[in-house]
Order: C-alpha cells, then sequence, then structure tokens
C-alpha cells in the first residue's frame, strides 16, 4: 500500500517547491505519491515538466482558491 506525503510549500518561490519536491522523493519507497501544495505559480508548469523529463508520474494538478495541488508518484 503506498503512502502520501504531504508538502506545504506555500509561501516559498521558485526554485524552493521544487528543490522540496525532489529532497522528499528521495525519501519515499517507490509507488508513494507526493502532494505539493505551491502558490508560486512556475511550479505549475515547472513540476509536471521536470516529472515528465525525469520519469516521476504526475497525479494530478489542481488549482485551489490561491494555490496549486500537484501529486506525484515516484516511478524510479
Amino acid at each position: 500500500m503506498s503512502e502520501r506525503t504531504l508538502i506545504d510549500a506555500r509561501g516559498a518561490n521558485c526554485p524552493g517547491p521544487m528543490m522540496e519536491l525532489i529532497a522528499t522523493l528521495k525519501l519515499v519507497d517507490i509507488g508513494d505519491e507526493i502532494e505539493l501544495l505551491s502558490n508560486d505559480p512556475g511550479t505549475a508548469s515547472d513540476v509536471p515538466t521536470w516529472c515528465k523529463k525525469v520519469g516521476h508520474k504526475l497525479i494530478s494538478k489542481t488549482k485551489a482558491d490561491n494555490h496549486w495541488i500537484l501529486v506525484v508518484s515516484r516511478s524510479k
């Protein structure tokens, strides 16, 4: 059964949210999910592009009131 880890990076500017995501991915098991909250506008495009480039899976990208919620699954 996979686990889900929450990163609340609201208030952090680029590249902070992405750096937190990368660091956390190294700590979780393959198949685990990370939910990233960010109000940095670049995160919404940077995370999907990075996932595609390095081989992790973007599960969802949702716009909330004043932030993005991105869920990434560790694939390797």
